[in-house]
């Protein structure tokens, strides 16, 4: 699940001026997830009239032109008062690093907090058709070194009672540990196991398992995931009743081992509330530009179009890329909930999130193309293409400007960057909101996480722009690539 999901990071901190693209902050900071309790009543209601009753129904390409028109008039309003903040700098330090850091820590980020404001506040997910026969699907499980976990993964795909034929495959890819006894000791007449000789990394497991898929819709489910009830169903229900050129649907991922510690926490909301935003927003806008490995649904005929997954670091981004390019759609399937183990420790952390930068880098060197197709989704790949420069300006301008500003310098950061607090806090209320409604409806409930939400929201950004600089370099540098199927 590379970089394309930051967009919400564009509200996670104060960092970039209006905010930072995968995290994001919540204006209810007495709470967070997951449970098996309905919410407090009338949180529902309020969600149904942000998204239903405030806004009719709109064509999309209209809702598109609308919040495109409303993120560009805020950012030639937050242009319009920078404009003593770039006399300023550019008499410091000349017209073009003004002009370059302004615009990548402030008038950008404004934009993209912008636009996906106005984009929540014109969603209104598509019905779903009755399914009155659910179609055989294939699911396809890459593990390695996960005897902790397989088998309840296992076991979740098990208690979905899906109502159509099931084949699940599991690629055992090479572990050390004993997957393949956890494996062997299981017992479903729908399964099935592939033992890979050694481990030759997520994408080769995941193409050993689409050789032997023998139904039209396959699905991915990581080895430490545990699919939520009736997730299954759900997403297959999307893809059925999204349009016709739909031929992946990327399902909610959510933390599993969320009360672990802290590092964990802090990740919960980013799952919760950014991740999920940004791919609704994209949905809405026909062009989801991930369908993340840990929980997807794709059309197996598409899938062998496109040549299985690319043996790289970001194999489902380069996957989702080719699959866009080839003139489909990618939609995001909100209530299909699969939980997963985030990582544990910083270092962990870091260097998951180097890798998904890394991964940004691969799917611009395979479908660079995408730039110029004439389609809303467009939009997205342009900004992820300034994701880099963006990251960059955050770490070598930003968080430098935090530290001056502590000592009464305002050349970079200062009393400006409060001008984005009333847009942040909107975007982040309509994130909670849509969220929350959508744990509603699935018996879930959004418990207390104050801790995470204090250091997400304003000290994420500083652990997460500068690991992606960081990953950005090792990739334009040919640093070596270390990858398994985790």
């Amino acid at each position: 699940m590379p970089r394309t999901e930051r967009q919400a990071d564009v509200v996670s901190s104060l960092g970039y001026g209006l905010s930072d693209p995968s995290g994001a902050t919540n204006i209810s900071a007495s709470t967070a997830l997951v449970g098996d309790a309905p919410l407090r009543p009338g949180r529902k209601a309020v969600a149904d009239r942000v998204t239903r009753r405030v806004v009719p129904y709109l064509p999309v390409r209209l809702k598109f032109t609308l919040t495109l028109l409303i993120a560009v008039s805020w950012a030639a309003l937050s242009y319009h008062l920078a404009g003593r903040w770039i006399a300023d700098l550019t008499e410091l330090a000349g017209a073009a690093f003004a002009y370059c850091a302004i615009f990548s820590i402030a008038i950008i980020p404004g934009f993209m907090n912008a636009f996906l404001a106005m984009g929540l506040l014109l969603d209104r997910r598509p019905r779903r058709k009755v399914v009155e026969r659910y179609p055989a699907i294939s699911i396809l499980v890459a593990a390695y070194n996960e005897e902790a976990s397989i088998a309840s993964t296992i076991q979740s795909i098990a208690h979905q009672k899906y109502p159509g034929e099931l084949q699940v495959i599991v690629i055992n890819d090479g572990s050390t540990d004993a997957t393949a006894a956890k494996l062997q000791s299981l017992s479903y007449p729908w399964l099935r196991i592939i033992n890979l000789d050694k481990n030759g990394g997520k994408a080769k497991a995941l193409n050993a398992g689409l050789a032997a898929a023998k139904h039209a819709l396959t699905i991915t489910v990581d080895g430490d995931c545990l699919l939520y009830r009736e997730a299954l169903a759900n997403l297959v229900g999307r893809l059925l009743s999204d349009p016709p050129n739909t031929a992946s649907v990327a399902g909610a991922v959510l933390v599993r081992n969320s009360r672990q510690n802290l590092v964990t926490k802090i990740q919960e909301w980013d799952y919760f509330h950014g991740i999920a935003a940004v791919k609704r927003l994209q949905s809405l806008f026909q062009g989801t530009l991930v369908a993340q490995g840990a929980f997807s649904i794709y059309r197996t005929d598409v899938l062998r179009e496109v040549g299985g997954w690319a043996d790289c670091v970001g194999e489902d981004i380069v996957l989702t890329w080719a699959i866009l390019r080839g003139g489909h759609r990618v939609g995001f399937a909100e209530d299909a909930c699969s939980f997963t183990n985030a990582p544990a420790t910083f270092r962990q952390f870091i260097r998951q999130r180097q890798r998904w930068s890394r991964g940004l880098i691969e799917a611009f060197r395979y479908h660079s193309g995408l730039l110029l197709q004439p389609r809303m989704s467009t939009l997205f790949i342009w900004w992820n293409l300034l994701f880099p420069a963006m990251d960059v300006g955050y770490t070598v301008l930003f968080i430098p400007g935090i530290i001056l500003a502590l000592f009464g310098h305002y050349w970079l950061a200062g009393p400006m960057t409060l001008f984005v607090l009333p847009l942040a806090l909107l975007v982040n209320w309509l994130m909670f909101i849509i969220q929350s409604a959508m744990f509603t409806t699935q018996g879930l409930k959004v418990r207390r996480n104050v801790v995470g939400f204090l250091v997400y929201s304003f000290l994420y950004g500083f652990i997460l722009q500068p690991a992606c600089v960081v990953g950005y370099l090792k990739e334009v540098l040919g640093a070596r690539k270390q990858w398994a199927t985790k």
